[in-house]
């Protein structure tokens, strides 16, 4: 018994606004799809972001029909969760993976959570915010009790953990139950494979470059998908890799060797099949920049589909070490720094939660959080009702306070 496991494909991103790079996300999801069916896979996992957005363009819907109509040919079923680019925020909602459950998709959701392949026990939830980790967490301990009936189990999420997210995360480590064999994570676009529990946890990574810090990752370890082979006592983790349509370049190039710097990049470039993607570091710069992007661009904007070029003007080198620092503060860093301050760390998760939708203007999803989090905070059962005015009046004062309070720290 062997699977698939796969996440983030983000099919429908147009990168940079560019109609190509949606392109290429398309194409390297047809790639994944046709690797998939020659491995021989009993079933395959997606752990969320099959889609960009939660309203996917006809394109974007029409190729995921195609890749699961392949899989359902070469008879190959697909378990799905929806992430945190598939969801909206909002009652009544239903995430876009749902339109296929006629052609086979199995979508694992809240309302079910569990299937059975063969003897092997598949469980999972969509995504959650980090100021809905009590319900995450609640809800998690009921999966492991029912895990714990099965001697084969994978757990399917889409949630970022600590040990390999940085400060925004929902889940801490030990928040996961330890009695699954497979964790089949999604949401971070990073290839990660690791021991947990009495198996395996492995982040994917995305399928594309969604942004370009992923560079890094990518050279290491290549974007794809994995192949999980469940036969023996521990999983076996096999990684597949598969090219994307696209070239991206980092290079550094200094002012006073500049032309030189041009033509040895318009060398290697003149001969893709796909203009590259170069991202440019200009060091030394002497005079306005302005002039200095017109000659790269007048040189290689041909021979490129886009330049993303950044100038360190000479003496500014001090500037830009401080900027790249590791431990430099972000706008996340320092809301968080300000809300941890109150003592209530569901108030600091909720607070990264709306500052994080409403950066996308994701207006509805951070309302509707919102709204949660007050309906979980303030809502009174009816045998409360009986209390004394006395303390109805100053519940309420406390209330008022606390809603000030978070709005100034906002602000």
């Amino acid at each position: 018994m062997k699977f698939a496991h796969l996440a983030d494909t983000h099919l429908g991103y147009r990168q940079f606004g560019l109609i190509e790079r949606e392109k290429d996300f398309y194409e390297v999801f047809e790639k994944v799809i046709d690797k998939i069916i020659e491995e021989k896979v009993d079933f395959v996992i997606h752990s969320g972001d099959l889609f960009e957005t939660a309203r996917p363009s006809p394109i974007a819907l029409l190729t995921f029909q195609k890749g699961l109509l392949k899989l359902k040919g070469a008879g190959i079923p697909m378990y799905a969760i929806a992430g945190n680019h598939d969801i909206v925020m909002r009652n009544d909602s239903i995430p876009p993976q749902v339109i296929f459950k006629k052609l086979g998709l199995k979508v694992i959701s809240p309302i079910n959570t569990t299937y059975m392949h063969g003897d092997i026990f598949i469980a999972g939830l969509p995504f959650y915010p980090s100021s809905q980790v009590k319900n995450l967490k609640s809800k998690l301990a009921d999966l492991s009790k029912k895990a714990a009936k099965h001697e084969k189990s994978i757990l399917v999420l889409h949630q970022g953990i600590d040990k390999y997210f940085g400060q925004n995360y929902e889940l801490e480590i030990g928040d996961l139950p330890d009695n699954f064999n497979y964790y089949a994570l999604g949401h971070i676009h990073n290839y990660i494979n690791d021991n947990f529990g009495n198996g395996k946890l492995v982040y994917p990574g995305s399928s594309e470059i969604w942004k370009t810090n992923e560079l890094k990752d990518y050279k290491e370890n290549g974007k794809g998908f994995v192949i999980v082979d469940f036969d023996g006592p521990k999983p076996l983790v096999k990684r597949v890799k598969v090219d994307i349509s696209r070239t991206f370049i980092e290079r550094s190039l200094d002012y006073n060797e500049l032309e030189s710097g041009i033509a040895g990049l318009k060398e290697t470039i003149v001969g893709f099949d796909k203009k590259p993607i170069l991202d440019l570091k200009i060091n030394n710069v002497e005079s306005d920049t302005n002039r200095v992007y017109e000659l790269i661009k007048e040189e290689l904007g041909d021979l490129s589909l886009m330049i993303r070029p950044t100038f360190s003007m000479l003496g500014e080198d001090g500037i830009d070490v401080i900027i790249n620092q590791k431990d430099s503060l972000g706008p996340l860093e320092i809301l968080k720094e300000q809300l941890d301050a109150y003592g209530d760390e569901s108030v600091t998760r909720l607070g990264l939660d709306v500052y994080t939708f409403l950066s996308k203007d994701k207006i509805d999803e951070a309302d509707e959080i919102l709204n949660h989090f007050f309906d979980d905070y303030y809502h009174k059962d009816e045998d409360e009702e009986t209390e004394t005015e006395e303390e109805g009046e100053a519940e309420s004062a406390d209330e008022k306070d606390i809603q000030v309070t978070f709005k100034e720290v906002l602000e």
